[in-house]
């Protein structure tokens, strides 16, 4: 047990970083402590911070690469820009993505076609209404959102529907 120098509390040695220099060979504050003072140092000037990352990453462009292949390799890449991409065109988590999927039964809103990955949104607002399948949301995007425009759509269907059925009559007719 160690006590920390900054919260004062009793933590266990694994809650504290190493230090060669140190007498324990520990830290003198616990790493929540630590990474609290380093946030506040970052969010009141992040440039430095900044300009020693970009500085490494220029100085060893290997690296860089390798971090970069293993980070798509392990499949962790696309996470990431998944996160990014939902967060910055639609202001949504993956967490909020996947609780709307969830409430929805796990499919397209519309059609509920499972794995659908699709965010359908309110392009003048930005809102977001549903997760949609691929098929659906272009569907939606073709009749530009005008209900006169899907309405039409679906009368159309409706009457390709009756004259399939006066089709069939006659061949069974001719047929008989």
């Amino acid at each position: 047990m160690k006590r920390c120098k900054h919260c004062h509390e009793d933590k266990p040695l694994e809650d504290f970083y190493t230090d060669k220099k140190a007498r324990d060979g520990r830290r003198p504050e616990c790493k929540a402590c630590n990474l609290e003072r380093r946030a506040a140092k970052y969010r009141a000037n992040p440039r430095p911070a900044i300009e020693r990352a970009l500085r490494w990453q220029r100085e060893n462009p290997d690296r860089v690469r390798a971090n970069m292949a293993r980070f798509t390799a392990s499949g962790h890449r696309k996470i990431s820009n998944r996160k990014s991409r939902l967060k910055r065109k639609y202001g949504i988590t993956l967490e909020q993505f996947e609780a709307m999927l969830a409430a929805q039964g796990g499919g397209c809103a519309i059609c509920g076609k499972p794995g659908a990955d699709n965010v359908d949104h309110d392009h003048d607002t930005g809102r977001v209404r549903g997760i949609l399948c691929f098929n659906c949301n272009v569907a939606i995007g073709h009749v530009a959102n005008d209900e006169d425009r899907l309405a039409a759509a679906m009368a159309y269907l409706a009457r390709d529907e009756e004259l399939d059925l006066v089709v069939r009559g006659r061949a069974a007719a001719l047929a008989g």
